[in-house]
């Protein structure tokens, strides 16, 4: 499962796309029509600030807006810099591989070989599904076929 944090930092960012045209947005304006705790999308659109996902102005017209084309972020992106790996074991994860402590070898672990393909599912849905993708409602097998 995604976090808390996670799916926060996704309806933020969906919320950001839908209004990027208008230009900034407030975080209290965002909090409050994406029912998000106001302290803790300020945490999170400070570590998407910090990643270049979003940007930041002051003033009174200021707020966040998205650094780069929601159709440039994607899912996989942002649950792997809020979550960390998005791999469904230690062993199968591309940013932070570690051998499983009670694995007498990958090779002929039947669990790895079934989570292999999960997981090779799961990026492909998740790395080629972006923000402006959620934003227009497309469907997950339009990506795949697509």
């Amino acid at each position: 499962m995604i976090s808390q944090k996670a799916k926060y930092a996704l309806r933020a960012l969906a919320a950001l796309a839908k209004s990027n045209e208008a230009g900034p947005v407030q975080i209290s304006d965002i909090a409050r029509d994406q029912a998000i705790p106001k302290k803790f999308l300020e945490q999170i659109l400070l570590e998407l600030k910090h990643d270049g996902i979003v940007e930041s102005r002051r003033g009174k017209q200021g707020g966040y807006l998205l650094r780069r084309p929601a159709n440039d972020i994607t899912f996989g992106e942002v649950l792997r810099l809020i979550d960390g790996p998005v791999a469904p074991l230690p062993c199968l994860s591309q940013i932070a591989y570690r051998r499983c402590e009670d694995c007498d070898g990958e090779k002929q672990c039947e669990i790895r070989h079934v989570f292999a393909r999960v997981a090779d599912a799961t990026r492909n849905i998740l790395f080629n599904t972006t923000i402006a993708d959620a934003v227009a409602g497309v469907e997950v097998p339009e990506l795949l076929t697509a």
